[in-house]
């Protein structure tokens, strides 16, 4: 059975996209294969997030990502946006959503772990709904996204 490729995608794809990268990696590589991109990139991935997901899950973000664009991607099935208002016109896909999360970037590292851990729960719960079927097409969807 084919697996369902999900976008993750941010503005720079440096820290929330690329968090929700790693964790859909790590947590749901049965169910779905995770990618990130962003509308504009940057030269490395937040360094904050790289060291935290280090020390939490002992995943070294620097060693298989790296801050893409959009067009970078091969073609998903779904996209997530984390929060940035990002709209993917030229990106392509059966089903969109958007987080809400904001971007944790100069902050405490309260504030990242925060992030990291409702991404951690919005994966495993994007891997429930995917399991079971449970998301609209597009086209069934309203038109304001």
């Amino acid at each position: 059975m084919k697996k369902t490729k999900v976008a993750f995608v941010c503005v720079h794809n440096s820290c929330r996209s690329q968090i929700a990268q790693a964790l859909g990696q790590h947590l749901c590589a049965d169910t779905f294969e995770s990618y990130s991109a962003g509308t504009e990139t940057k030269s490395q991935i937040n360094q904050d997030a790289v060291r935290l997901m280090k020390e939490i899950y002992q995943i070294d973000m620097e060693k298989t990502q790296y801050s893409k664009l959009l067009s970078e991607l091969p073609q998903v099935d779904m996209v997530i946006t984390m929060g940035c208002n990002v709209s993917c016109p030229t990106m392509p896909c059966e089903y969109r959503e958007d987080w809400g999360l904001a971007d944790p970037t100069g902050k405490e590292d309260e504030e990242f772990s925060k992030t990291i851990r409702a991404i951690h729960a919005k994966i495993l719960e994007l891997k429930e709904r995917i399991k079971n079927n449970e998301f609209v097409l597009m086209e069934n969807q309203s038109n304001n996204q």
